[in-house]
């Protein structure tokens, strides 16, 4: 996705209600690839969740991006001074994804912060399904929490730049 050009891009959202709206589009995608994420780490081979962790957090940290209009693409093309309190609203919420090009090292960073998910997921391949299932919530919980943190990330960048008026002066 990143490596094609980006011919469709999303303005950050006009107002607080499509802020709103966004933001709980992006948390109902958040549960859906925690859900796929679960589903994966429930397969008793060991390594499989991990590497599917790692592609799927990769493509929710682009959609969510771009559903804010909060792309690396989509900042580039605001006026300089957006850009720059866009860049500022990201650091200053934590939100060190936003904007950001999704790369392996970069989700690897990220899942590293979570580094109980790995060990609590591994440990639980060798217990016969008790363990599997244990797996699969533990995903799930974990997912789901560094993708809703990242959701809220990007709805106070683009609080943020409403708040500035991103959308008077385009």
């Amino acid at each position: 996705m990143s490596s094609k050009k980006d011919t469709h891009w999303t303005l950050v959202p006009a107002s607080e209600n499509d802020i709103a709206a966004v933001r709980e589009r992006c948390r109902q995608l958040v549960r859906r690839r925690a859900m796929m994420s679960a589903g994966v780490a429930a397969v008793p081979v060991p390594g499989l969740d991990i590497v599917s962790d790692l592609r799927l957090f990769a493509l929710l940290i682009d959609d969510i991006n771009q559903e804010f209009g909060l792309s690396q693409q989509q900042i580039e093309r605001l006026k300089p001074k957006f850009r720059v309190l866009a860049y500022e609203a990201a650091i200053s919420v934590g939100g060190m994804l936003v904007g950001k090009v999704m790369t392996r090292e970069v989700v690897l960073q990220v899942l590293k912060r979570t580094g109980f998910k790995a060990v609590a997921k591994q440990a639980g391949k060798f217990v016969p399904l008790a363990g599997q299932l244990a797996s699969a919530g533990i995903g799930f919980l974990a997912f789901r929490q560094i993708g809703y943190q990242h959701v809220d990330a990007c709805a106070k960048v683009a609080q943020e730049l409403l708040v500035a008026g991103v959308h008077q002066s385009a």
